[in-house]
């Protein structure tokens, strides 16, 4: 029989852990046996992921990854038995905005790389060393296939998420000998409050992108992601690039005079 690793013997620390994947994965591992730390921004969120996992499973901690004195002091307070922490979700994550890159707000810009770029960079920073010094574990980061493809207003977007899967590859190259897993997770169309966040609160544009067609789930990555770190110690899954059945790649775009 093929054995793959036991869940039960997982500490998940997840960033972003209030919503969307990062909240379906918690669930997925806290219901495989594993103990998790969510991370997130909003207490009450957290409070009642605590209270729905329940106090033996889950341990909470309010961060914003942009800061990297707080990333680092709240990795360096967890308590035991959930400072253990072999398996890290860099979840946290935004796009903002659709605009060309010439009208699009500077602030939004800026709020990405932010969050995408240097929260990665903090988080990873922040909790490799106690998994190289634990023995080894998994460190999983959350791309996109705008990491690869292009569309229109997703210039800074896509950049921060191509930078999402070449810091993966790099770490990989990093940690060579380490017993230290890298995966990055790069999802299409799926439907969470990722629009909602990129049109700021407006429901009626948020919706649009899933108007008439079938978009993957928070649960449907948190599954991969699950997968992924469960595989046995020896393997090593570079990346994982998803999309829902009814989405693909764009066709090359030609302008026309007219």
């Amino acid at each position: 029989m093929y054995q793959t690793l036991d869940p039960r013997d997982f500490t998940v620390f997840i960033t972003g852990a209030t919503s969307g994947f990062g909240l379906a994965a918690a669930r997925r591992y806290a219901g495989a046996g594993a103990k998790v730390v969510a991370a997130g921004r909003r207490r009450d969120r957290l409070e009642a992921l605590k209270a729905e996992l329940g106090a033996d499973a889950c341990h909470i901690v309010e961060l914003d990854v942009r800061d990297w004195r707080a990333t680092s002091d709240v990795v360096a307070a967890i308590p035991a038995p959930f400072d253990a922490i072999n398996v890290v979700l860099a979840n946290a994550g935004l796009a903002l905005g659709l605009q060309p890159a010439a009208d699009i707000d500077i602030a939004d810009w800026e709020t990405m790389v932010d969050t995408n770029v240097k929260g990665l960079m903090y988080t990873v920073r922040a909790l490799l060393p106690g998994l190289i010094a634990r023995g080894g574990g998994h460190i999983v980061t959350m791309g996109s296939v705008a990491g690869d493809y292009s569309y229109p207003g997703a210039s800074v977007y896509g950049a921060s998420k191509a930078f999402v899967k070449q810091l993966a590859l790099n770490l990989r190259a990093d940690v060579q000998g380490k017993k230290v897993r890298v995966t990055n997770i790069e999802p299409g169309l799926a439907e969470t409050e990722f629009s909602l966040v990129r049109f700021k609160g407006d429901a009626g544009r948020a919706s649009k992108p899933y108007e008439g067609t079938q978009a993957m789930t928070a649960e449907d990555i948190a599954e991969a992601v699950f997968w992924a770190t469960v595989m046995p110690a020896h393997v090593n899954i570079n990346r994982i690039q998803m999309m829902a059945t009814t989405q693909a790649f764009a066709p090359f775009d030609i302008f026309r005079e007219d």
